[in-house]
C-alpha cells in the first residue's frame, strides 16, 4: 500500500464545518499524507452567521510555495477548493504547474456558486479566473451552478437530463457534476469521461446543509488518490456524504453544518487497501 501526498489548497473557517476544517481530518482518515495551503481565514463560514472576520493570505501564498519548491517538495494529489480572490486562483494555477508530482492529479472544485446564483462578493472576472484554473484540472467537481457560470449555459440547461451535451465546454477530459438527481426525491452526480456518462443517485433528504461539496470532494479526493477509479471514487463520496447528511438530519438544531465526524472512521476501508 502507497502511502500518497495530498495537499488541499482552501480557506480555513473557524466555525461552520466547512473547507479546510471538512478537508484536513476526511484526508487523512482515508489514509493520505495531508498538506495544506489556505488562502483565507474566517471566524464563520459565510452561510447565516452574519458578516464573518476575515483575513486574507494573498501577500504570503506565493512565498509559501517557493519555499516548498526550493525544497524539492511535490504532491501526488492536490485538492483546490474555496479560494476567494484572484490571488488565490493565481497561487493555485501556479501551484499545479509547478508542484504536482510526475503522474499526480489535480482535483478542483470551483468553489464561486449554488442555486442558480454567483456567491456575494464574487463577480465575472472571479468566474473568468476560475475557467484558466479549471483547465488545469485531471478532475473537476462543479456543481450545476458553477457548471453553469463557467461554459455560460443558462441555469436551466444545466438541470435537463442530458448535460454531456454542454460538459466538453468545460475543458476537463474528467467531469464529475453534482447535484444530479433522476427527479425531486432524488439527488446524486454524474460522470462524464470524454463523451461518456455514468450516474449516481441516492434518495435526496429535504433540507439544506453547508458544507456538503466539501465532504464530497474530500472523500472523493481520498478515494481517487487510494488507487478507486473515477467513477467507484465517485460513488463512494455520494454515498459518505449522504451518510453524513441523514447523521445530521435529525437535528434541526445543528443548522451550520453537517455531523461528518462520527463517520470517519468509514473512510479506514480506503487506507487499508
Amino acid at each position: 500500500m502507497g502511502y500518497p501526498r495530498i495537499l488541499t489548497i482552501q480557506d480555513i473557517s473557524c466555525v461552520g464545518q466547512c473547507s479546510m476544517a471538512v478537508a484536513l481530518p476526511i484526508l487523512s482518515a482515508c489514509g493520505l499524507e495531508t498538506c495544506l495551503l489556505p488562502t483565507a481565514l474566517l471566524s464563520t463560514h459565510t452561510g447565516g452567521f452574519g458578516k464573518p472576520a476575515v483575513v486574507h493570505f494573498d501577500q504570503a501564498l506565493s512565498e509559501i510555495w517557493r519555499h516548498w519548491l526550493d525544497c524539492g517538495i511535490t504532491f501526488d494529489g492536490i485538492l483546490v477548493g474555496y479560494l476567494g480572490s484572484l490571488g488565490a486562483i493565481q497561487a493555485a494555477e501556479d501551484i499545479l504547474d509547478r508542484l504536482l508530482a510526475p503522474g499526480g492529479v489535480a482535483i478542483v472544485d470551483p468553489v464561486m456558486g449554488d442555486h442558480g446564483k454567483l456567491y456575494s462578493g464574487f463577480d465575472r472576472s472571479y468566474v473568468q479566473a476560475m475557467k484558466g484554473l479549471c483547465r488545469r484540472a485531471d478532475v473537476l467537481l462543479p456543481n450545476l451552478t458553477e457548471a453553469a457560470l463557467l461554459t455560460g449555459v443558462s441555469y436551466s440547461e444545466t438541470l435537463a437530463e442530458n448535460p454531456q451535451e454542454w460538459l466538453a465546454q468545460l475543458g476537463c477530459h474528467q467531469v464529475v457534476l453534482t447535484g444530479m438527481g433522476d427527479g425531486p426525491e432524488t439527488t446524486g452526480a454524474l460522470l462524464w469521461q470524454d463523451g461518456r456518462v455514468e450516474r449516481y443517485t441516492h434518495p435526496r433528504i429535504a433540507r439544506n446543509f453547508h458544507g456538503t461539496g466539501d465532504i464530497f470532494a474530500a472523500s472523493f479526493a481520498g478515494a481517487l488518490l487510494q488507487g478507486r477509479r473515477t467513477g467507484d471514487a465517485m460513488t463512494f463520496a455520494a454515498d459518505f456524504t449522504y451518510r453524513c447528511v441523514a447523521q445530521t438530519a435529525a437535528n434541526p438544531a445543528h443548522w451550520y453544518g453537517v455531523k461528518f465526524e462520527p463517520l470517519l472512521p468509514l473512510l479506514g476501508c480506503l487506507a487499508e487497501g
